[in-house]
């Protein structure tokens, strides 16, 4: 923290300005105005570094606001009083309103106000007096945690995409966990909200910090832990920098996003968490996704995965038709074909062969048979020819030596044959060469 402005005496700058001005007086020479001698003060402050950005604690009095927005009050002490200015810009930067008799330290330019002859402190920042002490003990701790390992970015576990289950931090009663609800509720209703109360300001508030985040973690089926808490002073928000909440934090083991304060306040709770976020708010859309953006996702990917089907369905008939188109060209049906051709003709050459050699051989068979009924002995009977045959033995009898007188014989003729006895012939008939036939012997 930069040093308490030390004003300088009259025996220093200002002095020598004066005793300057009353030789030029005495001496008859040129005298200056007021504004001349106004304008030179002004820039002496503005050429001192020290009044340029200077750090000035006192007790606020005559504090008012004016209709355009700015603030004026008078910072004092036992022996001294500093007129001091906060532009309406600035004003709504400064993180501790002050009210009249509050013990603040300021931080600002000091400058001279030459319309009225005055100088006065333009400030931009004011903190609760005691807050360097404060500012000084949180950097000791903060460095102290840092070189333990506590802030280290390689052990910040990654959130869970869909919880199951929410842990909440907090007061009962303050803005920031309706804000928690109300964010959770429209992004993703489905999750289970635990709210574990506890203080969050004062010097009870730690312990009890402490506490919940111990029970969320004795669930089972917690996903992820907010702790939070609206914003404030730094002292409003010191127990979220106290050594005990966040060596909790650390020993979770459940995901903690840290969402203490306001977009510029930055706690030690902030340092360990898994995710720090600006707001109470924030920390709750960080938590968890937004049920419309995943009803836009899930159509997009319905979108896509039809586009894809599409064009894999695409790919697949060109690649069917590339392939029907090379089966025809060396499909084996063209061979199959002529072998089928030229079978069906050798068969029907196999058949007209077949047919020719059956006719032939017909032909064949019918001169064989003619041949044959020619030189058939039953041709000869047909002529009225007889055959004789022995009856005993069924020899034919070819000479009249096998046919002894009285001896039984068969004789055929052309439509049955009958039996006969062998007579002796008799001698005329035998005499003349006359051959008598066997039914009439």
């Amino acid at each position: 923290m930069p040093d308490r402005l030390v004003l300088p005496s009259r025996s220093g700058t200002f002095g020598f300005l004066l005793s300057r001005l009353r030789l030029r007086y005495d001496s008859g020479m040129q005298i200056l105005t007021v504004t001349q001698v106004t304008g030179y003060i002004s820039t002496l402050f503005d050429a001192d570094p020290l009044l340029q950005d200077v750090w000035v604690e006192g007790e606020v009095s005559n504090f008012y606001q004016s209709g355009a927005g700015h603030t004026y009050f008078t910072l004092k002490d036992s022996q001294a009083q500093l007129r001091c200015v906060v532009w309406r810009t600035q004003m709504a930067r400064v993180e501790h309103q002050p009210a009249n008799g509050d013990a603040v330290l300021v931080h600002g330019r000091a400058a001279v106000y030459e319309a009225q002859g005055s100088y006065q402190l333009y400030v931009d920042e004011i903190k609760a007096a005691g807050a360097g002490a404060l500012a000084q003990q949180l950097e000791a701790l903060k460095a102290r945690l840092e070189r333990e390992g506590l802030f280290a970015p390689e052990r910040k576990r990654s959130l869970p995409v869909f919880p199951r289950s929410i842990g909440v931090v907090t007061s009962p009663s303050g803005a920031a966990v309706r804000d928690i609800l109300h964010v959770l509720k429209r992004r993703f209703p489905i999750a289970q909200v635990i709210v574990a109360p506890t203080r969050v300001q004062g010097d009870e508030a730690p312990p009890q910090i402490v506490a919940a985040i111990q029970a969320l973690n004795a669930c089972s089926d917690i996903d992820v832990i907010i702790v939070a808490r609206g914003g404030g002073s730094l002292e409003e928000l010191w127990a979220f920098n106290d050594e005990r909440v966040a060596r909790a934090v650390f020993a979770s083991r459940i995901p903690v996003i840290s969402g203490v304060g306001h977009e510029t306040d930055w706690t030690i709770c902030d340092w360990v968490a898994d995710v720090r976020a600006p707001t109470p708010s924030a920390a709750a859309e960080i938590a968890v996704p937004d049920q419309d953006e995943l009803r836009q996702q899930i159509e997009q990917y319905g979108v896509g995965l039809r586009q894809a089907m599409v064009q894999l369905l695409s790919r697949l008939r060109a690649s069917a038709e590339h392939s029907r188109t090379l089966l025809k060209r060396f499909s084996p049906r063209a061979t199959v074909d002529r072998l089928r051709m030229s079978l069906q003709m050798l068969e029907q050459r196999l058949t007209s062969q077949q047919k020719h050699r059956l006719e032939l051989s017909s032909r064949l068979l019918s001169g064989s048979l003619a041949r044959l009924r020619a030189l058939s002995p039953l041709a000869t009977l047909d002529r009225g020819y007889a055959v004789v045959l022995q009856r005993d033995t069924g020899h034919i009898i070819a000479s009249v030596s096998q046919a002894a007188p009285g001896s039984a014989i068969d004789i055929r003729v052309r439509d049955g044959h009958f039996g006969a006895e062998v007579q002796p012939p008799t001698s005329t008939r035998q005499a003349k060469g006359h051959r008598t036939p066997a039914s009439r012997r």
